[in-house]
């Protein structure tokens, strides 16, 4: 998944990662089932392939292909042997944005409760660099 939402910060004396997921993505199963999560970061020339990954679904296209990158696995999940560096992450917390909390102006943008976004944060345990 191309992940437009997150963050990096400390919460809890631990550094971690914020990463978002709307319940209809494909990568939101494996982020809810799975103890680890990835975060790549690619160079600034492989964009325009990159993006690739935010127009189409996992269940039916092999988007590694469609993108040209090759999958490097870990111990806790995967990266790309393009990526320039790699966060992984142990997932601490996960919890679903709730409608009736957020400003009208945001609410407004989940006309359809299948998008809804869950919010993951994971605490950094590895950075992966080149």
């Amino acid at each position: 998944m191309l992940v437009a939402w997150g963050s990096m910060g400390t919460l809890w004396e631990k550094p971690v990662v914020t990463v978002y997921a709307a319940h209809s993505h494909y990568t939101h199963q494996f982020l809810t089932e799975s103890e680890y999560f990835t975060v790549s970061f690619f160079p600034n020339d492989l964009r325009k392939r990159i993006v690739k990954f935010g127009t189409k679904s996992g269940r039916d296209t092999d988007k590694n292909a469609l993108a040209g990158v090759t999958p490097r696995f870990t111990e806790h999940g995967l990266t790309f042997e393009e990526a320039e560096s790699a966060i992984i992450c142990r997932k601490l917390y996960a919890d679903d944005f709730e409608l009736a909390k957020l400003p009208p102006e945001i609410a407004k943008i989940y006309p359809n409760t299948n998008e809804i976004h869950t919010m993951f944060i994971g605490e950094v345990v590895e950075l992966i660099q080149k």
